[in-house]
């Protein structure tokens, strides 16, 4: 028996510990500060196994910690009355005026004084006179203003001293400043490093930085970022060797890692709208020592065949590349087979958030229907543009994007007229969250192609609805115009969706589910347009790699429900 007395009497204690109580009354954001950051309210939250000793201690602290508490918020005179009765413990705060600042004065030494930049500084100042002090927003004001002088030219700047004087009588607060910004760093020459095969002219034509220009952290950032698109580098980083003693000619480190010369990539998969399919695609980034990348892709599915090869060079300067490409493709999809065969030659230009490519294009087209076979070719000049404002390229909540293409050109056919057409697309989308965990998206496309009636324009560069990313509730290009019952290309189309979306758990955010309502179709002309409607439910998987999208959705007009999968964002 005398074994077990020791343990027994212990689990007594801390049962008696552990039914403490902690009471704060307080204004109700102070309440929740010392709710939350109290030792003793973290300890009984936790549920700590605590002795009489443990918990006399912290209740002896509570106060003293709640002061230092309190200061940070600007409260600096408070009345904190503790109270113990039994197993509560009551702290009733009465946290008196809250200080504010009544006085900023900052000083500067270093290069810096005298600067316009200083002026600005100043101006820029995030804690003023007349506002709440609190210890955050002082540290938040104090690296701020470091950020930007840092961000401006000087990197080794720091503050040399920094007071907080606090007049208790009066509740205010006075802030001294003293800024040693260091010397004003001009670039000197890049350094580069890590380069096997690739010519270092690459990384030199992208730097846009010249030896003795005012370094300035964006100019850094902005050369980074540019070698990060060439998608030549596994990894990248451009720091500054900064060392006051070489200030007016400060070294570029660049670092790098070049990605794999060659890459191949297998794949098996299905989509809702082409079926299954195997692939193989090839990527060498320097073929035969050239300034080039080729990529090479070969796609055999059920209702898709696909082969094609572009070729890019590397980046200029303003991240320009010219490219030229061939590329063979059959659909089977549909009621007849289309055989298309693309050659494209031109100059794309893409940044973080946008991207326009201008290229030639002559197409030419086979159609084999039931009733024959038809040819068809267009030779045309096109400019697209692509904007995006996304929070998240690969998985967005907030933002839009828009895309627009504009071409012209000629046409020709075996059963109709050969003359000038011009084309135009535009779809947009955007994304919105809605508050409650909501998250809301909405699309459009519009479609028109401009030519006389009797113009044979090819099949490819007209427009059809239905499918993933279009109308749900029909099957993919089963919208548009019939001829002899079977469906084909129209010269306009438009289609459009609303989404709403919620996670389906808290402890699952990334599985949502969602509910839309899908509406379009396309036709020869607006005035034979008439819109169907889908509409369903669905789940949605926010993978690492974009949105992985399982749809039920029910035609108004096909009178069926359609089970649809896709993933990603489109365009």
């Amino acid at each position: 028996m005398i074994r077990w007395a020791v343990p027994i009497f212990l689990l007594a204690l801390c049962i008696k510990a552990n039914a403490l109580q902690l009471e704060v009354s307080a204004p109700g954001n102070l309440r929740a500060l010392l709710q939350t950051n109290l030792e003793l309210a973290r300890a009984l939250r936790d549920k700590l196994e605590l002795s009489d000793q443990e918990i006399n201690r912290l209740v002896a602290d509570a106060p003293v910690q709640a002061r230092d508490l309190l200061q940070t918020e600007g409260y600096f005179d408070p009345i904190i009355k503790p109270e113990r009765a039994g197993e509560t413990l009551r702290l009733k705060v009465d946290p008196g005026p809250r200080a504010s600042v009544s006085e900023v004065t900052i000083y500067f030494s270093g290069e810096i004084d005298g600067k316009p930049l200083a002026a600005q500084l100043r101006s820029a100042w995030n804690l003023s006179v007349g506002q709440a002090f609190t210890q955050s927003d002082w540290s938040a004001a104090k690296v701020s203003a470091l950020a930007l002088a840092r961000q401006q030219g000087y990197p080794t700047a720091h503050w040399a001293s920094t007071v907080a004087r606090v007049e208790t009588g009066t509740h205010q607060v006075v802030l001294s400043l003293v800024m040693d910004s260091g010397p004003l760093y001009h670039l000197g020459e890049l350094r580069i490093e890590g380069l096997k095969y690739l010519s270092p002219v690459i990384v030199q034509r992208l730097a846009v930085i010249e030896p003795g220009q005012p370094y300035t952290e964006q100019a850094l950032t902005d050369f980074e970022n540019r070698l990060r698109k060439t998608l030549l580098f596994d990894s990248v980083s451009v720091q500054l060797q900064a060392d006051d003693s070489n200030a007016a000619a400060a070294p570029v480190l660049v670092s790098l890692r070049e990605a794999s010369r060659q890459q191949a990539t297998t794949g098996v998969g299905y989509h809702a709208n082409t079926g299954q399919s195997v692939s193989l695609e090839y990527l060498n980034r320097q073929p035969l020592g050239l300034p080039l990348r080729a990529r090479t892709k070969l796609l055999y599915g059920r209702d898709q065949r696909l082969a094609e090869l572009e070729l890019s060079s590397h980046p200029q300067a303003d991240l320009t590349r010219i490219l030229g490409s061939v590329q063979y493709e059959q659909d089977r999809s549909g009621d007849e087979v289309q055989t298309n065969f693309t050659t494209r030659v031109g100059r794309i230009r893409e940044t973080e958030r946008d991207e326009r490519l201008i290229y030639l294009e002559l197409l030419r087209a086979r159609d084999d229907t039931a009733a024959g076979r038809s040819t068809a070719q267009a030779l045309s000049a096109n400019i697209q543009w692509t904007r995006r404002r996304l929070d998240s390229l690969i998985l967005p909540t907030d933002g839009h994007q828009a895309l627009l293409l504009l071409g012209a050109g000629r046409a020709d056919s075996s059963d109709a007229s050969a003359g000038p057409f011009g084309r135009m697309q535009l779809k947009l989308a955007a994304y919105k969250p809605l508050g409650g965990h909501w998250f809301g998206n909405a699309r459009m496309e519009l479609d028109q192609v401009l030519a006389r009636s009797k113009v044979g324009i090819p099949e490819k560069l007209l427009f059809r609805a239905g499918g993933d990313d279009s109308v749900r509730g029909y099957g993919y290009q089963d919208l548009g115009p019939t001829v002899n019952g079977a469906t084909v290309g129209g010269r306009v189309a438009l289609t459009g969706s609303v989404e709403a979306a919620h996670p389906l758990r808290a402890d699952w955010p990334s599985l949502w589910g969602a509910v839309f309502v899908d509406a379009g179709n396309a036709a020869d002309r607006w005035q034979d347009y008439k819109p169907v409607w889908g509409y369903g439910v669905g789940l949605r998987w926010r993978s690492p790699v974009g949105p992985l999208r399982i749809d039920v959705a029910r035609g108004v007009e096909a009178q069926k429900w359609r089970l649809h999968f896709s993933v990603g964002v489109t365009f």
